[in-house]
């Protein structure tokens, strides 16, 4: 059977046979010349010899550099329609490729254009042959032209056969002045404005191998400087005489191997055609050196016309580099008035609320100046009394004669009593009053740059809201009564609210103050008790989820271990005890994923487990009143609806999230079954779901898709609306508020969302971005509580976000003790997997993947 090596060889035998007929046909006496036409030329070239395939493996990887070059120039340009095949295409930088501009149908040939051309190839040429090296590669399509002829040499697809240790063929040399880029050879690149059609290039290209093959070479021997000769001798001709068609040029480029030159070219350009004629001759040893060309009167005669001309291309080109140099200027100019400009509005906007801050404090200074006063003196008044009594006593007890004391005696006596007691009688006030500042002064100052860049983008999407028709006052926080000033718990004016309209109208300053302030509330995280279980020591103890009962009092922890353990919360607060008992233990037969209490019924309590299980226990009776075995695979979140608390959502790794009826549950309790009221599918894995704290129709998903889903339980058909930023996972949803959802995923970030009132597709944008925690593999839990957003990290972390800025307000981080010698030790592998808030309050339960239990309160 015949391999393809065979039918290829067969192929390109027939296709060469055919074009040396044609060829003889147009030549006519051509087969009797002692030089053979090109197809017989290239047809004893290919032998099976092993130097002839190495050429060809060569080219051919020429050619696939180029195509690389090609391809990244188009990724780095801009891109336009698909150009067709035999249609020019432009250039980066006005530069064209010389065989598309030698090809141009009735190119007028301008002399000392192309003898300009000419010289620089000849000069490039020339000073290869002086390190003694031979170019090969003296053809059109080797070479791109400027705008300005400076013409460059460049490594074609079609370029010479010589060895790739070739320094002039592997890379690129520069032969005149300007700058150039790469240009692909196989295609056209550059636009010709003319009736006829360019030469199709691949024909061309495919005949130029030919065409500027030496005899010698053609004999077989090696290249050598006159063979570089004799192409400059074929590209001389090329360029001083234009073809109309391509049939022309094919008949004038064989004739041109037999030295017969066109008549018009005879007549109208007697020099150039004796040159190309002295250049072509057959016999290597009679073609002139390099010297002689450069030396010879067809270059010399027109000297002057060719120094002009490069002296006003020289010029026209420090022209364009001083205009490239202006446009850089200019374009620098314009990006820093940008800036200034930025700063200009920023300034302004400082200004502006320095004063409305500035406006308002004095107001506030001059509410509570008065009472301030009052308070004070009648607190030094109580304060100091016991002291004078007792001073007091002690001098008329040796003192016949009652006398009031004087002012100056009565500061003298207290100044001595204490300066004896060296203690100030009020120590923990005055350093309260003096620390708090300082130290809220240097977090401030530690997030700096942080808080300015929330500053000024919540800054400028006011204004941006304010220029908005019809907003003259946008208000960024609603609470019913319109926006009011509230300064933080604990400062001396706790007991006054006032309108912002008495104090200003910059409305967006109040919100920003009360983050800031909710921000600095709090300085670190406090140890209130620690958890101690009997199975400290069981690697089994991972807690993956935990909550707090409807009135706070109890809450429950579930893990690996298969068992809902429920503690009430004053006993662990105010016992110290050796090991904490749980008040209730739930077992159940597998591991458990997730509980949630019931909102309305304090005992009930849902749990899902690794086997796709979803239950409702009576906590108070321990015992179940519901198994749902809808799911297919393991479950991971089941939530409890706040408003009406009959409904249950499970999600589950089957992609499926179902609802659920518990009075539909409890009917069946003699079946131990209830089926699910709606089932909803997804793409990919749910990982958590969670209902609308106002509404039992509003529900969150969190996918593995990267994706949040949130749905109206009347209309399963399509979201309500979908939230894409993350990049992986989405491990848990939580509702801030009815209208602000968090997400937090794999990608080391959590992320605050602004929900629409109405279904509204895709939403691109988060409100904010918090990072600092690290979560790239596991859940580290996620709770929310009045603006406060905790979660855990897998670098044993707990830490609280606030949702007006971006970085983390307090961390802890969970000691590892070594259970054998009781010291600290770092363990890489433990991580915190499970946060929850007990309510509105600053205490927080948080675990670890050890079973290590904190409750941890914000001072």
């Amino acid at each position: 059977m015949d391999g393809p090596w065979r039918r290829r060889r067969r192929r390109k035998e027939s296709a060469i046979k055919a074009g040396n007929m044609w060829f003889s046909s147009q030549v006519g006496a051509a087969a009797a010349d002692p030089y053979p036409p090109p197809f017989a030329s290239f047809l004893e070239r290919q032998g099976p010899s092993k130097k002839r395939r190495r050429r060809r493996r060569r080219r051919r990887r020429r050619r696939e550099r180029s195509k690389v070059m090609r391809g990244l120039e188009d990724a780095a340009g801009p891109r336009g329609e698909v150009e067709d095949e035999d249609e020019p295409a432009a250039t980066a930088e006005d530069e064209v490729s010389l065989r598309q501009w030698v090809d141009q149908p009735s190119r007028a040939v301008d002399l000392l254009q192309c003898l300009h051309i000419f010289r620089q190839i000849v000069d490039a040429v020339n000073a290869a042959h002086a390190q003694g090296v031979v170019v090969g590669g003296v053809r059109p399509s080797c070479f791109v032209m400027s705008s300005l002829d400076r013409v460059s040499f460049i490594e074609s697809a079609s370029c010479s056969e010589s060895s790739e240790d070739d320094d002039l063929t592997s890379g690129r040399s520069r032969l005149g002045g300007g700058s150039s880029r790469m240009v692909a050879s196989e295609e056209p690149s550059g636009g010709v404005e003319d009736e006829k059609a360019a030469f199709p290039m691949k024909k061309v290209l495919q005949m130029e191998a030919a065409w500027y093959t030496s005899p010698e070479e053609d004999a077989g021997k090696p290249a050598t400087f006159a063979s570089d000769v004799y192409r400059l001798g074929v590209l001389l001709f090329e360029l001083f005489y234009s073809f109309e068609s391509l049939e022309e040029k094919f008949i004038s480029m064989a004739n041109l191997r037999h030295r017969v030159l066109p008549p018009q070219l005879l007549l109208k350009w007697p020099k150039e055609a004796s040159c190309c004629l002295w250049l072509l001759h057959p016999h290597q040893d009679t073609r002139p050196k390099m010297s002689g060309v450069l030396e010879s009167e067809f270059l010399n005669q027109p000297k002057d016309s060719l120094e002009e001309r490069d002296a006003a291309i020289k010029l026209k080109e420090e022209t364009e580099d001083q205009e490239l140099l202006l446009e850089f200027l200019l374009h620098l100019q314009l990006k820093k008035k940008e800036i200034v400009d930025q700063l200009h509005n920023t300034i302004r906007f400082l200004t502006a609320d320095i004063e409305e801050v500035t406006h308002q404090k004095s107001i506030l200074s001059k509410k509570s100046c008065s009472k301030l006063d009052k308070d004070d003196r009648s607190s030094k008044e109580k304060l100091y009394e016991p002291l004078l009594d007792s001073v007091k006593d002690e001098y008329s007890f040796n003192s016949d004669a009652r006398k009031r004391l004087r002012p100056d005696l009565q500061n003298s006596i207290q100044e001595k009593h204490y300066n004896v007691g060296a203690k100030d009688p009020r120590p923990k006030k005055v350093q309260q009053i003096q620390e708090n500042p300082l130290s809220k002064s240097s977090r401030l100052m530690k997030n700096c740059e942080k808080l300015e860049a929330v500053y000024v983008s919540k800054r400028c999407r006011t204004v941006k809201q304010e220029s908005q028709p019809g907003n003259k006052f946008i208000h960024i926080i609603s609470s019913g009564k319109g926006s009011s000033f509230r300064p933080p718990h604990g400062s001396s004016v706790d007991d006054w609210d006032y309108d912002v309209e008495n104090v200003g109208r910059n409305e967006w300053i109040n919100p920003f103050l009360k983050g800031m302030c909710k921000y600095l509330a709090f300085s670190r995280l406090k140890v209130r008790a620690d958890l101690k279980q009997g199975d400290l020591l069981n690697p089994r103890n991972l807690v993956c989820s935990m909550g707090f009962d409807r009135d706070k009092e109890f809450f429950a922890t579930a893990g690996v271990n298969k068992k809902i353990k429920i503690f009430e919360c004053n006993t662990i607060l105010n016992g110290d005890r050796d090991i904490h008992y749980p008040v209730a233990e739930i077992i159940n037969a597998s591991k458990i994923s997730c509980i949630c209490w019931n909102s309305y019924i304090k005992s009930h309590i849902a749990l899902s487990d690794f086997e796709g299980v979803v239950q409702a226990w009576d906590a108070t009776r321990n015992q179940v009143f519901a198994v749902m075995r809808e799911h297919e695979k393991r479950v991971w979140s089941v939530d409890f609806s706040l408003t009406d608390p009959t409904k249950l959502a499970s999600g589950s790794d089957d992609g499926a999230v179902k609802i659920w009826n518990i009075n539909q549950a409890i009917l069946f309790l003699h079946l131990v079954y209830a089926g699910s009221v709606c089932t909803i599918r997804t793409k990919a894995n749910v990982c958590s779901v969670q209902f609308q704290p106002d509404s039992a129709y509003s529900l969150a998903i969190g996918s593995a898709d990267h994706k949040i889903y949130c749905y109206d339980l009347r209309n399963l058909r399509i979201p309500r609306c979908t939230l894409v930023n993350h990049m992986k996972t989405v491990s848990y949803v939580k509702y801030l508020d009815s209208l602000s959802l968090v997400s937090a995923s794999t990608d080391n970030s959590i992320k605050l969302w602004n929900l629409p009132a109405s279904a509204s597709g895709i939403i691109e944008s988060p409100l904010q971005t918090f990072t600092g925690h690290a979560n790239i593999k596991n859940f580290v839990g996620l709770s929310t509580s009045d603006g406060y957003i905790a979660t855990g990290s897998e670098t044993n972390e707990v830490f609280i976000y606030y949702k007006s800025f971006p970085m983390p307000v307090l961390s802890y981080k969970f000691g590892v003790t070594d259970p054998i010698s009781g010291k600290e030790m770092d363990d890489a592998s433990q991580f915190i997997s499970s946060v929850c808030w007990q309510g509105e309050t600053s205490t927080l339960l948080a675990a670890s993947s050890t079973g290590n239990i904190k409750l941890l309160e914000m001072v």
